[in-house]
């Protein structure tokens, strides 16, 4: 508990999480109040419903990194107030919008979405020393894998017992409200250090933009490729057998697991590499689908796999944070935004695309593999650098253990 207790007695990280969670459940809300309404309200199907999903995921993923510029560049409430106003059209005018009219309407928001996520983690950075990170973004994760489990859920008891329309107007009405209390809470993008350093120049992308970084965003996407298609899969197989009963309690159990595991990479005493825990997410997802004959067996098989999930994409905003310098860190966080939710977008459809041609056993085999082959395509990477640092971390400790030359001043 350690960790926690000196992460969270640094000003201003408690305020700032738990201003995330209660922003980010409108926003974890969305897809599924958008797939009721095209659904029900305007007589669509799943598919078109799909489309819409499909349009806010692509402009979220092109927006992210420029949104985050443009805090780099202005500071972050600018934009607050910018993505605000976009958000409150959009929700306020889409339950009169025909379809043809909610489909580009839905990019345009996507494209001017609220930044929650990255500026969350942008200030992480900026609030919390680079030795504690890991146990403030272990909390960050945490509390993701807790917006995810209560958003969708009111979302459900909205439209079931008031109806889509009004719903889409609560939804927009609590991610307007969220994005107000963060433009009060006004959380530092940057350290004090930093932001007292004065106007740092301009760098050129291919000067962060390394090798290394890009096999951090290739883990960030695999990682929820691997999760959003872990998701359908365990739809899938439940349904196959008769258990859609048990869905809510497998899901749950498959999210507590990934608290625990958050929970635990936080108070660990070492850190672990992304590229590892990508790996070990893949390898533990592929037999999965071995215990899909009975819910029980399912939601027991979930667990080690699911053990990994928050800790995963802990330690990706950890590295981000601190490959990225300063100056460009809204920017490096907006691109591991979109790393996240391509990878999220990819992988629904993908595990859904192998159990129409298969079986729910193969969604799970197939994504799991992805996960392992992205390890295995970004470890060259990682070990070069990890040598290079073991190389540099040797030298300066033979130059400081190397004795210096008396100097003699003439008389």
């Amino acid at each position: 508990m350690k960790p926690y207790r000196e992460a969270l007695a640094l000003p201003g990280l408690r305020s700032l999480l738990l201003v995330a969670i209660l922003a980010r459940v409108p926003l974890t809300a969305t897809g599924i109040t958008l797939t009721f309404y095209v659904v029900q309200d305007l007589g669509r199907g799943y598919g078109a419903a799909g489309l819409v999903g499909a349009a806010i995921t692509v402009g979220a993923a092109i927006g992210a990194p420029l949104l985050g510029r443009l805090v780099d560049r202005r500071g972050l409430r600018p934009v607050l107030v910018l993505t605000v106003v976009a958000e409150a059209i959009f929700w306020s005018t889409a339950p009169m919008l025909s379809y043809a009219l909610l489909l580009p309407a839905a990019f345009l928001a996507g494209l001017l979405a609220l930044p929650i996520f990255s500026v969350i983690r942008q200030s992480i950075a900026a609030l919390v020393p680079v030795a504690k990170r890991r146990p403030a973004y272990a909390l960050d994760s945490m509390s993701v894998e807790l917006s995810f489990m209560i958003g969708p859920a009111l979302a459900t008891v909205g439209v079931t017992t008031i109806s889509a329309r009004l719903t889409l107007y609560l939804v927009g009405a609590g991610i307007v409200v969220s994005g107000a209390a963060l433009w009060l809470l006004n959380p530092p993008v940057r350290s004090a250090s930093e932001a007292t350093s004065g106007p740092q120049p301009r760098l050129a992308r291919r000067q962060w933009l390394t090798s290394r970084m890009i096999a951090v965003f290739a883990v960030s996407a695999a990682a929820t490729l691997v999760l959003g298609g872990t998701d359908v899969a365990v739809i899938a197989a439940l349904r196959e057998n008769d258990d859609t009963a048990f869905t809510g309690l497998v899901l749950a159990v498959w999210a507590i697991a990934s608290l625990v595991g958050g929970f635990a990479y936080g108070a660990a005493r070492r850190s672990f590499s992304p590229v590892a825990l990508i790996g070990l997410l893949g390898l533990l997802t592929i037999p999965v689908g071995l215990g899909g004959a009975h819910w029980w067996l399912l939601a027991l098989a979930l667990i080690p796999a699911g053990v990994l999930c928050a800790p995963t994409l802990a330690s990706t905003s950890d590295a981000v944070s601190r490959l990225a310098p300063a100056s460009v860190r809204g920017e490096a966080m907006g691109l591991h935004g979109s790393a996240v939710t391509l990878g999220m977008a990819v992988g629904a459809p993908l595990s859904g695309a192998v159990i129409d041609a298969s079986n729910p056993l193969w969604g799970f085999a197939v994504i799991g593999a992805i996960g392992t082959l992205v390890t295995l395509a970004v470890l060259p990477v990682e070990l070069r650098h990890r040598r290079a640092d073991a190389a540099a971390l040797t030298t300066a400790t033979t130059d400081k253990n190397t004795p210096q030359p008396l100097t003699h001043t003439p008389a």
